[in-house]
């Protein structure tokens, strides 16, 4: 019999949004071939999460499916829209209360942005930053951001979970499946379920302590007219320089008249998520991060 702080059950989850296709063909491989994501210590689930966008080769049908997990939303049966719907169901399926509950979330996205292989936790559990810090370890390439700021924590698919982290690969353009960033996400996948199978089993290797980390500070708009409309593009310094130094005073956008519109803040920071294709309905043309060096216990 498993204790409390042992794990019972994970699920992959890909295709949150559904023209994101490194999760979604991730998932059909998986169920395909079970046996690679099989361990002797918990049962593994896989769960195509929207797959009406997914056939529509869309993000969403009707609403970002990864903004609908919010508790009272989960509860409020006057939402009817199909991801409302969908969430709720997945929700009945492996959240909490749930019919299979999950300890533990991976969520698989891509992004037009940038940002290489990147790990997302969304709160302060330190078993969440424990995984983070070991996946860094085994790749150096790989980054960890910390989304704990924004409140992602609280509406996203991953919430449901007990534990749980998003993989980011990109750039990746919607609706295509880039074979570099698949690989490399099917690696991690192999490398989180292992290190699940060691804790499990009490033999988590050690490794280094410190950890370098993104963390949220603030999503920033484009410069747009008294209708709402655009008025400037990233700046081509900018373009592309996720989780690179942006000093006071140097380029982010430029107008369509060829202006120069500056950084003027007081600090440097790390922009990430820089000229996401998905995030111009969300008003937001780049999120800023400060890079800080942390210490797990």
């Amino acid at each position: 019999m498993k204790s409390d702080h042992q794990l019972s059950r994970v699920l992959i989850v890909g295709g949150t949004h559904g023209n994101e296709f490194t999760g979604v063909y991730l998932i059909k491989k998986f169920e395909q071939f079970p046996q690679l994501i099989n361990r002797s210590g918990f049962e593994t689930l896989t769960l195509l999460a929207n797959p009406q966008a997914f056939t529509a080769v869309r993000r969403y049908i009707n609403k970002d499916l990864n903004r609908c997990f919010l508790a009272e939303n989960l509860e409020n049966l006057t939402l009817s829209s199909y991801e409302d719907l969908r969430a709720r169901e997945i929700n009945y399926l492996f959240g909490k209360n749930g019919k299979t509950p999950v300890d533990f979330i991976v969520d698989l996205h891509s992004t037009t942005a940038n940002m290489g292989i990147t790990i997302i936790v969304d709160n302060d559990e330190p078993f969440n930053w424990q995984l983070a810090a070991y996946l860094n370890y085994i790749n150096p390439a790989i980054k960890v951001c910390n989304l704990g700021n924004s409140g992602r924590g609280h509406n996203a698919l991953r919430s449901l979970g007990r534990f749980g982290i998003c993989i980011e690969v990109g750039s990746v353009p919607q609706g295509v499946v880039n074979a570099d960033f698949f690989l490399k996400t099917e690696t991690i996948i192999y490398t989180i379920l292992d290190y699940l199978e060691l804790y499990n089993q009490g033999k988590v290797p050690s490794f280094s302590n410190n950890l370098i980390c993104y963390e949220y500070l603030e999503r920033i708009d484009y410069p747009r007219n008294e209708h709402g409309e655009i008025q400037a593009m990233i700046h081509p310094h900018l373009q592309f320089q996720d989780y690179e130094v942006l000093h006071p005073g140097d380029p982010m956008f430029l107008t369509f008249d060829g202006q120069i519109i500056s950084y003027q803040g007081n600090s440097t920071v790390y922009p990430i998520f820089i000229n996401e294709a998905a995030y111009y309905e969300k008003d937001t043309a780049m999120c800023f991060t400060k890079k800080r060096m942390i210490t797990l216990e």
